[in-house]
């Protein structure tokens, strides 16, 4: 995903150059790259035209490397300066939200893959990454656990390799879910490496898109309360196609989905440690990134201390 991302930043770089008739890099300057700022800062906001312009910079100073731009070039993109906290997201589902999903889930989609893939990600605050990555032995029904495994060479690494590895507890509701899922739904298709996926479908291993796509159908107000909270009319609302099921206001990606599950586990009195294990992610960027608890949550968080002071 960041080798798409870089390609994507460096694609809008080079749509420029052309629109501008810069044929040759070697005629780059200061100038040049001020005006392709400018420019893009018409179109997005300060953290995306800051990671645009970064990685322009990391191809440039490539290019200087190999001699095919000016010396010194790179050190002239400047990059935005940022607020504090303006490239944090604040979007996070709500544990109400995740509730009445799970709600709606359990009475009308049991044990569908797209029960299991909201139910785990839920649950567990887990990446969309590890979810994809794991197999169906990596279920483990007798201890009440995920098993995540970096398998690298055949296609399913986690973010940070066989530091990510670990065991994940899960609830025996999760683990009744998953067991309905395997053996009454599960379509029995091996991926192209032989392996079993969790999240399989009729073509083998879901697709990273596959479980985006069916968590941006499942977060629609609409589709889990048969009512539309933006004054919309649901059989017109362009939204209510799943093609179309991201135009949702309310509909949310798998990254919202671990955010408001890292909050919810702080908000019951998980240790900033135990879940940085569960969901292989630094205290820092927890604290930085994840937790969205309010103002009024982390105090009653810290409430339960007083009695040891």
């Amino acid at each position: 995903s960041s080798k798409q991302n870089h390609g994507y930043r460096v694609e809008r770089f080079v749509e420029w150059c052309e629109d501008n008739d810069l044929e040759n890099l070697n005629d780059m300057t200061g100038r040049s790259l001020h005006e392709f700022k400018v420019d893009r800062s018409r179109d997005v906001n300060n953290v995306t035209l800051q990671n645009q312009l970064g990685t322009v910079r990391q191809f440039l100073a490539f290019c200087e490397r190999i001699d095919g731009v000016p010396d010194g070039i790179s050190k002239k993109v400047e990059l935005p300066e940022l607020g504090l906290n303006e490239d944090v997201s604040d979007i996070a589902i709500t544990v109400e939200e995740a509730e009445a999903i799970l709600r709606y889930l359990n009475k009308y989609e049991y044990a569908t893959l797209r029960h299991t893939i909201f139910f785990t990600l839920w649950h567990t605050g887990i990446r969309m990454s590890t979810l994809h990555a794991f197999d169906v032995t990596d279920f483990k029904p007798d201890g009440n656990y995920l098993k995540a495994v970096n398998r690298e060479s055949t296609g399913t690494p986690l973010k940070n390799r066989d530091r990510g590895e670990r065991e994940i507890n899960i609830s025996p509701e999760l683990c009744q879910v998953i067991t309905d899922w395997i053996y009454k739904r599960h379509p029995r298709v091996e991926d192209e490496n032989n392996r079993m996926p969790l999240i399989g479908t009729e073509y083998g291993r879901a697709h990273k898109t596959t479980i985006r796509a069916h968590v941006y159908r499942v977060t629609r107000p609409c589709h889990y309360t048969n009512k539309c909270p933006h004054d919309r009319t649901i059989e017109d609302c362009e939204a209510t196609r799943s093609q179309k099921a991201s135009l949702c206001p309310s509909s949310v990606s798998p990254h919202a989905i671990r955010k408001g599950s890292i909050t919810y586990h702080r908000n019951k009195g998980w240790p900033v440690e135990a879940v940085s294990d569960r969901a292989d992610v630094s205290q820092e960027i927890i604290d930085k990134h994840y937790d969205k608890g309010t103002i009024s949550e982390k105090r009653e968080r810290r409430a339960k201390f007083l009695d040891r002071l």
